[in-house]
């Protein structure tokens, strides 16, 4: 074992780079040229991934520390000593963010008729359809809890906004606790557009809190309203299923499912005008202390503005609007399995379009030719165009079988409804393996051509969405090459069947070969460049975290490799170390889009190996999941996938950050060079911008 791999000083701490990494998301929303409802997304954006920050990593944190358990990760750091910093950090982000909202997109989109009004805003004829609005979508569905000794306080969902209100007298019954919790239903919207009729701009908005705040008097006759308080409490939402004990793991996830909403307590969210006494009455409640407590200047929920700049019909308030591009020969004809026999087709999301893995799949599923089609399914969402096909196409009695990962975070109910569905037309669904959840991105279709069975591929970094590839950066790639068919259809037989692991020629899949191909290709640079030949790596992807890749890529760094790592989240090496990490720099480009697409190009002494993976350099990705890393052969695509995909992006010099030894990012600024996006020129190089 590397002693290197062993110094925890070498190493960044995990969640304080996801902070860090919502830090420069933030940035974004504060670009001041940047459109103001693309500013208000961004925004958005950052509450949606502290909420999935909280429920997960921060619960790890206190998990740890209530188990006293020792330090675990490489950088060797206590979960107590990062889960102060955590708090610190979270509180100064949370702070910006709301001053951001308050001071500048709120009053910028006020001035351009897009207004979110406050109580004392509403004229009479706004009050007048408030109140009607209230009374008629929003009291039928309240059910208010007076806190007495028969009525303790309620089960608060995961991320629910709820009311504590203070109220004085007595009740038809004699009874006066002074508190009652309303829990706002979740079939009302949290942002209600007021008609045009009444409103004095284009775009009046009025937030569920504020209808709620001005009536919620009405359900307690007869007693004096003092206050009403808004919270919102984040718990827990790892799911907890032993897979080696569950007999049926759809039936175990599906029970477990409804647990996600009650899970332990791990952050606590109120108005800034909150009271003392109301803020402490409710972390005793959650049993939650006062490093746990936000309180906020606006809505506890800002994910629920993430709808806005799509309900607007404002352009010139959002980014250009572009049509994605395809690839030429598609443009040229419609049969896809003719076009791949031609040669293997890259696409490169959302710069060109995500339709020819739908018209692919279209084509199989109609395609008598077509015996088998073989999936893997991630994340799809709860409507997908392309599983409505895969249904289609079971039902009308071609060999559908997928392979479809229950535990993907947060899409569990999801795609446990798909696999229902699937199951009634006869499809062949599978869940994988237990222990190991199935990442990999793979469609194949088996066709009969000439008296043989021909396999067609495609092989992604990112998932089979539609509505994701529209603002995901990932890499598909179709192929009728038949060692990789033969390499995807051993591994999809892995997957549904038992057996000893295949030997794969062109496919690094884990958790068998991935983590050691890498290694294996980390550890050929650091040769050549010790025998004084070009050594180079470049890598592109969303974390590294693993502590033997990060120990290979200092011993590459001392031995004179130059490496370039492209990571847009959490990234454990420290570059720029002298005599350890002198030659790696890293960088992370965050903008419009958000960057998903994998990419390792190894200069190989001039070969310039280049592959594309569904995985990140995590233990996880490497050693828990089933994942497959494919070469890029066509030498036309190669080249394409290093300069669309790595080299643009070392040249960015406006959406790029550069990070130091410390962790510290800065962005970079074009100053005497031309100012240079990566994402503006894939979209003038691969789309057409739409002006109409």
């Amino acid at each position: 074992m590397s002693k290197i791999r062993l110094a925890p000083e070498l190493y960044l701490n995990r969640e304080l780079g996801q902070l860090a990494f919502n830090r420069r998301v933030l940035a974004q929303a504060e670009n001041r040229g940047y459109p103001l409802l693309e500013r208000l997304r961004f925004l958005c954006i950052v509450s949606s991934n502290l909420d999935e920050f909280f429920e997960i990593r921060v619960s790890g944190l206190k998990a740890e520390i209530e188990a006293g358990s020792p330090a675990v990760g490489p950088d060797r750091v206590r979960a107590d000593q990062v889960f102060r910093q955590v708090a610190q950090q979270a509180h100064e982000l949370v702070a910006n963010q709301y001053r951001l909202l308050n001071e500048e997109i709120l009053p910028g989109l006020a001035r351009e008729g897009v207004r979110f009004l406050r109580r004392s805003d509403f004229t009479p004829a706004q009050a007048d359809w408030i109140k009607g609005y209230f009374f008629r979508e929003v009291m039928p569905v309240l059910t208010p809890i007076g806190l007495d000794p028969v009525h303790p306080f309620p089960r608060v969902l995961n991320k629910s906004l709820n009311f504590a209100v203070e109220l004085e007298g007595k009740d038809a019954f004699g009874r006066n606790s002074g508190i009652a919790i309303v829990q706002a239903p979740r079939v009302v919207p949290r942002v209600i557009r007021l008609p045009r009729e009444i409103s004095t701009e284009e775009y009046d908005f009025v937030f569920l809190s504020s209808v709620l705040h001005a009536h919620v008097n009405e359900l307690f006759a007869g007693m004096k309203m003092i206050d009403c308080h808004q919270f919102r409490v984040t718990r827990n939402s790892e799911l907890f299923v032993d897979e080696e004990e569950a007999k049926d793991l759809r039936t175990a996830l599906r029970g477990e499912l409804p647990q996600r909403q009650f899970g332990d307590e791990v952050r606590l969210e109120v108005a800034e005008n909150c009271p003392p006494q109301i803020s402490d009455f409710l972390l005793a409640q959650f049993n939650l202390g006062q490093d746990d407590l936000f309180r906020v200047d606006g809505p506890v929920n800002l994910v629920r503005l993430m709808s806005v700049p799509d309900w607007v019909d404002r352009a010139e308030l959002k980014f250009p609007h572009f049509l994605p591009g395809r690839p030429a020969q598609l443009e040229q004809r419609s049969d896809i399995f003719g076009a791949i026999r031609e040669g293997d087709i890259l696409l490169y999301h959302p710069f060109q379009s995500f339709l020819p893995v739908i018209e692919f799949l279209q084509q199989a599923a109609r395609d008598p030719s077509v015996a088998a089609i073989k999936q893997t399914v991630y994340r799809t969402g709860a409507e997908s165009e392309l599983m409505e096909i895969l249904i289609g196409a079971a039902r009308s009695g071609k060999e559908v079988t997928v392979v479809l990962e229950l535990l993907a975070r947060f899409d569990e109910e999801a795609n446990i409804n798909w696999a229902q569905r699937l199951e009634e037309v006869g499809a062949h669904v599978v869940y994988g393996v237990v222990g190991h959840k199935t990442h990999a991105k793979m469609l194949m279709v088996v066709r009969r051509e000439d008296e043989r069975l021909r396999r067609y591929v495609h092989l992604s970094t990112g998932n089979y969405h539609p509505r994701t590839a529209n603002f995901y950066t990932d890499f598909g790639l179709f192929t009728c090459n038949e060692e990789i068919g033969a390499d995807v259809s051993d591994v999809f037989i892995q997957l549904t069947g038992l057996g000893k692991a295949s030997k794969l020629k062109y496919l690094w899949q884990s958790p068998f070969t991935l983590h050691r191909q890498m290694l294996r290709a980390v550890h050929n640079e650091t040769q050549i460049a010790l025998a004084g030949r070009k050594a180079q790596i470049i890598v592109k992807m969303n974390a590294l975290l693993e502590p033997e890749i990060i120990a290979a890529l200092y011993e590459a760094s001392k031995a004179g490799v130059e490496i370039d790592l492209i990571v847009r989240g959490v990234c454990s090496l420290r570059p720029g170390i002298p005599e350890i990490s002198s030659n790696i720099r890293v960088r992370s480009v965050v903008g419009r889009f958000l960057e998903h697409s994998r990419v390792f190009y190894f200069h190989n002494d001039g070969a310039q190996d280049v592959y594309l993976a569904s995985a990140d350099w995590m233990d996880r990705n490497f050693f828990r999941r089933v994942e497959v890393c494919f070469p890029v052969i066509d030498p036309a695509l190669k080249k394409r996938v290093i300069g669309e995909g790595l080299k643009l992006y070392l040249e960015d010099n406006t959406q790029a950050w550069e990070m130091d030894q410390h962790g510290q990012y800065q962005c970079k600024t074009p100053r005497r060079s031309k100012p240079v996006s990566a994402q503006d020129m894939l979209i003038e190089l691969l789309a057409r911008r739409q002006t109409a």
